[in-house]
């Protein structure tokens, strides 16, 4: 099986194509990622380290706004399943830095549909499913939940958010005009060892072990579907190998091969008991004081501009086409997070000793 997975040395990348080479007899995957510097880039050089350990996997620096790049990738590689995963995240970030969303969210991920719709010219079979990365951002500040992919998601409350539901229409599109198999995969606030550092668990784990004081938005108010990655991983890996049906509707043209799903954990956490478990787990692992001051350093303020106050899954549908739902507690996932944390940058009963 030939898999090109984009993002490759990304969080939930590298561990998909670790997933992949421990359960695919004779995969060859070619994973690519710009190794950019939206956060601290050795984190993505240690995850890639990992994956230049197997023997079918090749790695293309690059970006995927680059077209010549991906066509060429394509025509030699000759991927049966893509999943694209490379994107620029972040909510907060899309508010002040909007160009890079426009590049790597709407004219990359074009550019993987145009190479998905040319590959059955160019080689037998083609591509035989698109797998991509959405976000739960699309659903806004909705205020059903949980979040249904029926739901109406047309009034994002950010930029990172409109890419990702343009990616779903576009998608859409190519699926219909092209007969691509495509799946999107809304994610929910993904977390776990070797994660982003821009994401909230791993800031706050910063923060802390300097002393600093987090900021807890609305006040604590807010809850979160946090996803541990092993889950998402999984989700991922079952979808690549059902893609949707083609099939022929009644006047002669392809219904679109279509669909989209969420993956989150169905059991949104209230964000001031989400920080109270990670210092607890961080006390536990060795990366904080036994007698730390939590109480000390944390301060409650308002919403940010971009953010929301819950997400909340409906993985039913997931459930029923997979037979899979997320499961990881808060506490097993977190415990995870701070001890690999501890390990990688060398902290022991509070004191960093590397």
């Amino acid at each position: 099986m030939r898999i090109l997975v984009t993002g490759a040395a990304g969080f939930i990348g590298s561990n998909l194509v670790k997933t992949i080479f421990a359960r695919v007899c004779d995969a060859q995957v070619v994973g690519i990622d710009n190794m950019n510097d939206y956060y601290d880039p050795a984190l993505k050089e240690e995850r890639l380290s990992e994956l230049e350990r197997y023997e079918g996997f090749t790695f293309v620096k690059g970006n995927i706004a680059d077209r010549q790049l991906i066509d060429e990738t394509f025509a030699s590689f000759k991927p049966e399943i893509v999943v694209n995963l490379a994107a620029q995240a972040g909510v907060r970030y899309s508010i002040t830095n909007p160009d890079a969303y426009i590049e790597a969210n709407l004219i990359g991920f074009y550019n993987i549909l145009e190479a998905c719709r040319h590959s059955y010219e160019q080689y037998e079979g083609g591509v035989q499913h698109l797998v991509y990365a959405s976000s739960s951002s699309v659903y806004g500040s909705n205020k059903k939940v949980p979040y249904s992919t029926d739901d109406k998601v047309d009034n994002p409350v950010s930029l990172y958010a409109a890419t990702k539901k343009s990616n779903e229409l576009m998608a859409h599109a190519y699926s219909k005009l092209y007969n691509i198999p495509s799946t999107g995969l809304r994610f929910f606030t993904v977390y776990g060892p070797a994660g982003r550092p821009d994401m909230a668990y791993f800031g706050f784990t910063n923060k802390l072990v300097k002393g600093d004081k987090i900021q807890i938005f609305n006040y604590g108010n807010c809850k979160r579907d946090f996803t541990y990655v092993d889950d998402i991983v999984e989700g991922v890996f079952r979808v690549m190998q059902k893609a949707p049906e083609r099939q022929t509707g009644e006047d002669g043209l392809p219904l679109p091969p279509y669909a989209v799903y969420n993956i989150g954990n169905s059991s949104p956490e209230n964000l001031l008991e989400f920080v109270d478990i990670l210092q607890q787990e961080l006390v536990s692992a060795g990366v904080l004081p036994e007698d730390y001051d939590f109480e000390a350093h944390k301060e409650l303020v308002p919403m940010q501009p971009g953010d929301v106050p819950v997400t909340f899954a409906d993985t039913s549908e997931l459930e029923r086409d997979f037979g899979f739902k997320p499961s990881t507690s808060l506490r097993e996932g977190l415990r995870a997070f701070a001890q690999w944390y501890a390990a990688y940058y060398g902290y022991k009963n509070g004191v960093k000793i590397k």
